[in-house]
């Protein structure tokens, strides 16, 4: 984006309430610019090379074709930024996984409509910078795949298919703890990592920037297409290997021994970093109370979130991995990182998991 430019921005809804309640809000922006709006997805297809708006906002349920098919089709050959306005629904991971840069959950009461046009001004700021990476076919031969040099020196997993035992008997592995933070384009970049990771991984926990509501959804998708179990944390829960907890949208998620034993603990409490969860708050949790060995990874997303507490932990001992430029979304949580010194190892969002396998067996 050109500096001082205003952000061109095209609006995708089959409801007129709707239109009318996001270009009013979204026009009252200094920085935002409505270039119009289309009433469906065959409209949209017209009029965004007519109008080439630097980012688009759609709904996700719309008569005709509906805004997954339309992404996967349109966006191979148009690499436009969207953004989801979403109910509560599962079909809004389907629309990442499409291609989507970020979605906002539709306001459920006339109360909420301010903030809603705040996070989705935000969000239309951060996706006019954003990097579109355009789904991917899966992979013809979904054969489970695991090499170990001699050396010991390189790990291959394919998607979905990292054999169970990978990791083997290692007594080593039941004294590490991994935290993992995202943001935008993080639902997708996590889940890139996590499918590629075996069962028997060491306790992990996930902090993704998220609306209320989705978080449990999201982690349930996890759990359904990785390997090791995946669910949404609930205060009080202990930490083990095979387990990755989701921190819960709207409460800080921070890790606590007790004896040698260390638990998760969701509450409610003042933002960090402009966040809650954040992932400054997890990782600087885990620089001052995890004794054992740790791993910290940093995904894509606009802002600093987690760099700081990254830092902190590698300057405790912690293996800190960052995902690179190139495969980013937004490249602006690990680039912050990587700055300030607070990351071990950069890798391509693809690669992280190896990186990480790598690390895991040389303990």
């Amino acid at each position: 984006m050109i500096p001082g430019k205003k952000i061109r921005v095209l609006v995708v809804d089959d409801s007129l309430l709707a239109r009318s309640m996001i270009t009013k809000g979204l026009s009252a922006h200094p920085r935002i610019e409505i270039v119009g709006f289309a009433i469906n997805t065959l409209d949209a297809r017209q009029k965004i090379p007519a109008l080439n708006p630097d980012v688009v906002t759609m709904d996700v349920e719309m008569p005709g074709q509906n805004g997954i098919e339309f992404l996967k089709e349109y966006l191979p050959t148009h690499p436009v930024p969207v953004i989801l306005v979403s109910s509560l629904n599962l079909k809004v991971f389907d629309a990442l996984a499409a291609g989507a840069v970020d979605f906002v959950r539709k306001p459920t009461t006339e109360d909420t409509q301010a903030s809603f046009i705040t996070a989705l001004a935000q969000k239309v700021l951060v996706a006019s910078m954003s990097h579109v990476r355009v789904a991917r076919p899966a992979p013809v031969s979904p054969a489970a795949a695991s090499a170990v040099s001699a050396a010991g020196a390189a790990v291959a997993a394919t998607a979905s298919s990292a054999p169970a035992g990978l990791l083997g008997a290692n007594p080593a592995l039941n004294s590490v703890v991994i935290g993992l933070g995202a943001s935008t384009g993080g639902t997708e970049a996590t889940l890139e990592v996590m499918k590629r990771l075996p069962a028997d991984i060491p306790p992990m926990v996930i902090v993704q920037h998220m609306p209320k509501g989705f978080t449990a959804m999201y982690a349930n998708r996890l759990n359904n297409l990785c390997q090791m179990e995946v669910r949404e944390a609930k205060n009080g829960d202990e930490l083990r290997r095979g387990l990755a907890l989701v921190a819960p949208a709207d409460l800080q998620a921070r890790i606590v021994r007790i004896g040698d034993k260390y638990t998760v603990s969701c509450t409610p409490g003042e933002k960090v970093s402009g966040h809650r969860p954040s992932v400054d708050a997890l990782f600087q949790s885990m620089s001052e109370v995890v004794r054992c060995k740790m791993v910290g990874i940093i995904m894509t997303g606009m802002g600093q979130d987690g760099a700081a507490g990254l830092l902190a932990m590698r300057r405790k001992g912690a293996y800190t991995i960052g995902q690179d430029q190139e495969s980013c979304v937004v490249y602006g949580m690990p680039k912050v990182a990587h700055d300030i010194g607070a990351v071990c190892t950069q890798a391509p969002c693809e690669g992280v998991a190896n990186v990480l396998l790598r690390h895991l067996k040389s303990l």
